[in-house]
C-alpha cells in the first residue's frame, strides 16, 4: 500500500493504464493482419494479370503458328510485354503453343516476387 501525494491510497497491485497497452497490442495486431491481407491481395491479383498475359500471348504465338511464320514465340513476347509480363518460357508443342509468363509484384519484406502462370493455345480439331 502506498500513499500518493494527493493523499489517495494506492494498492500495490493497481492496473491503471493495463487497458491501454492490451488496447495498443490489439492495435498492432490489427495492423499487421491488414499488410498481411494487402500483401495476399497483391499476390492474388497479380497471379490474375499474369493468367491474362499468359493467355495472350499464347493466343498470339498459336496465331503466329497458324500463319507460318518462323518464331511464334517473338510474338508471344511482343504481347506479353504491352500485357506488363516477362516470358519465362515458350514452346511450340504439338500444334500448340505452350507459353509461361512473370508478373512481379512487390511483397515489402520479402521483395519482389514473381507470380507464374502458363497458358497453352492452337487451332481447334
Amino acid at each position: 500500500m502506498r500513499i500518493a501525494r494527493d493523499g489517495r491510497v494506492r494498492v500495490a497491485g493497481d492496473e491503471r493504464g493495463s487497458a491501454t497497452v492490451a488496447g495498443a497490442c490489439a492495435i498492432a495486431a490489427l495492423a499487421g493482419l491488414v499488410v498481411l491481407v494487402l500483401f495476399v491481395g497483391a499476390a492474388v491479383a497479380a497471379r490474375h494479370h499474369a493468367q491474362s498475359a499468359a493467355d495472350l500471348a499464347a493466343l498470339a504465338a498459336a496465331s503466329a503458328l497458324v500463319l507460318g511464320e518462323a518464331d511464334p514465340c517473338a510474338q508471344a513476347d511482343v504481347i506479353a510485354g504491352r500485357a506488363g509480363a516477362v516470358v519465362a518460357s515458350c514452346a511450340p508443342e504439338d500444334g500448340d503453343v505452350v507459353v509461361s509468363v512473370d508478373v512481379y509484384v512487390e511483397l515489402g519484406l520479402l521483395g519482389h516476387r514473381p507470380a507464374r502462370a502458363t497458358a497453352r493455345a492452337g487451332p481447334v480439331p
